[in-house]
């Protein structure tokens, strides 16, 4: 994405009016964590300074785009930060190493099992998690999907998720059954 010098004027003084009105540890946040997530990825015993040059100038470009979208939508919409959002994204991370993990962890160990044993029993199943928000719902489809052994086929207009599940218990499963603490957590994170 390539910006004119009017474009990258205007970003300039939206970065230092987001700074100036409080919005700027937003922009610090996003330009930290990126910088750290490169400096970690690209870690191989030893950090180079042109390793942290890159790591800069890609934090800065990632910065600079997430402004000029910050800029579009509020910031409480885009990246879910106000005077709860710091709780929520560490709900979010809690989530991701806690539960979210554990079940991972579970239902690869159950899928393996299957696969030896040959105790499948597979088909679709439809439930309804009580989700309002399409990034709930996005989020408890994600999570259904990226857990061995079940898959998000759709999500209809009413809420319903269907859900390809290896070992299909009953006609008219539960939430807990089929996505586990998942629907709860993505009600808890997103409403």
């Amino acid at each position: 994405m390539f910006y004119t010098n009017r474009q990258i004027e205007f970003l300039k003084r939206y970065l230092i009016e987001s700074i100036v009105q409080g919005k700027g540890g937003i922009l610090l946040t996003v330009f930290v964590f990126t910088l750290m997530t490169f400096l970690l990825l690209s870690f191989d015993g030893g950090i180079s300074i042109q390793t942290v040059v890159i790591g800069i100038v890609l934090a800065f470009v990632i910065t600079v785009v997430t402004a000029s979208i910050e800029r579009k939508n509020p910031t409480s919409r885009f990246l879910g930060l106000g005077k709860t959002g710091y709780a929520k994204w560490a709900y979010f991370v809690y989530y991701i190493f806690g539960p979210f993990a554990i079940a991972l962890y579970q239902s690869n160990v159950d899928v393996a099992k299957r696969i030896i044993f040959g105790n499948i029993n597979p088909g679709i199943v439809k439930f309804h998690p009580r989700l309002r928000s399409e990034e709930g719902k996005t989020f408890l489809a994600d999570s259904i999907t990226l857990t061995p052994g079940t898959l998000t086929v759709d999500i209809d207009e009413d809420g319903y998720f269907y859900v390809h599940w290896i070992d299909v218990e009953s006609d008219t499963p539960t939430e807990e059954q089929v996505c586990g603490p998942f629907a709860k957590w993505a009600r808890r994170l997103f409403g």
